[in-house]
């Protein structure tokens, strides 16, 4: 009975190794097509895909050097007897720069934007020597830094943070307020000191003639000199209500008059954000009564931004007053302050 089947049993083997050998040929015409595509001649592998082929090509045994082709088969073949000798593979390409090194790079590029180049430079006058422009060019990418110098006119961000100690920004705002007339529009002008973000609010006015204006930078002039501070700049847009009157007590006072570029709403930015945490914190919670109503409001918010608020841009601290970093405190000693009703609210330490 056994030799009615033999031969079927053979057949059946023979189509099934004629049908892998079949696609092993498309597998391997395949793969001669998609390494004709790969621009790299050769391939570095990862040790488990060398691990995973070894093991396959062991199953193969010398017929594998008639299909390996993504290594030659001496390759293969010394992958199998350093893995028998125990022997770790050999590192390929140029060895790794040196950490310290790497850490010197980029220092100089985060604080300087200097060239690739001009670093290297830096690197020999520093006794070090130097990996090539294009290790160097990889280092700062790999950090996010700018693979060249600053080229061109100098940024505003810039500008800004080398002048702030002696710069300053003015700029208008307004509110209606309630008069026995009906309501009217005052206007204020606010200047900030860039470096302490302090202000110095003028009173209102309904209408800031020249005269006005002139009184304003007066005693703009006399609070710089009463401070202590320096003023050698002052940043304004081109806002009608500005007369030239105003900007020459201003340059007699050794005070620079800058105005804003046209459509550049950015440059004013500090200053515009004061303003718009005064009436959001502050103003559009009341209706002012009067133009003295209208400057107790914004007196007191004055107050409690330069002693009681915190600032983010300057450690998330109060610019003035007293507070108590890195000291603990116990929950029952902590009280709330408010101002204007409960519309600013603070918290300290209740006094022993």
């Amino acid at each position: 009975m056994g030799r009615v089947f033999q031969p079927l049993l053979f057949l059946l083997a023979r189509c099934s190794r004629n049908e892998m050998i079949r696609q092993v040929e498309w597998l391997k015409a395949e793969n001669e097509m998609l390494r004709k595509r790969i621009d790299k001649k050769r391939i570095f592998l990862e040790p488990e895909e060398k691990a995973r082929l070894m093991k396959l090509g062991q199953g193969i045994g010398s017929d594998l050097k008639h299909l390996i082709t993504i290594v030659s088969y001496n390759t293969f073949l010394s992958w199998l007897r350093n893995e028998r000798g125990g022997h770790k593979p050999k590192k390929m390409g140029r060895p790794r720069t040196a950490e310290s090194i790497r850490k010197v790079i980029v220092k100089i590029g985060s604080e300087t934007g200097w060239s690739y180049t001009r670093i290297m430079g830096e690197l020999k006058k520093l006794g070090l020597k130097p990996p090539s422009r294009n290790t160097v060019k990889r280092i700062m990418k790999a950090h996010d830094l700018d693979p060249g110098p600053t080229r061109g006119p100098d940024s505003w961000h810039e500008f800004l943070k080398r002048h702030a100690e002696t710069l300053y920004q003015c700029d208008f705002f307004s509110k209606r307020v309630w008069t026995k007339f009906g309501p009217r529009q005052y206007f204020v002008l606010v200047f900030l000191h860039l470096d302490s973000r302090k202000v110095f609010v003028t009173k209102c006015t309904r209408k800031p003639t020249t005269e006005w204006m002139i009184e304003q930078a007066q005693r703009f002039v006399e609070h710089v000199k009463s401070t202590g501070q320096e003023a050698t700049l002052i940043l304004r847009d081109r806002d009608s209500l500005y007369r030239r009157e105003f900007d020459k007590v201003l340059r007699d006072a050794g005070i620079k008059v800058k105005k804003n570029s046209v459509r550049a709403p950015n440059l004013q930015a500090h200053i515009e954000r004061f303003i718009q945490s005064l009436q959001q914190e502050a103003l559009d919670y009341f209706i002012a009564f009067g133009p003295q109503h209208f400057e107790y409001l914004i007196s007191e918010y004055v107050e409690h931004y330069h002693t009681e608020r915190p600032h983010q841009a300057l450690g998330n601290v109060p610019l003035a007053g007293d507070f108590c970093e890195g000291q603990g405190t116990k929950f029952d000693a902590v009280v709330c302050r408010t101002r204007l009703g409960v519309v600013l609210r603070h918290y300290e330490t209740r006094a022993a």
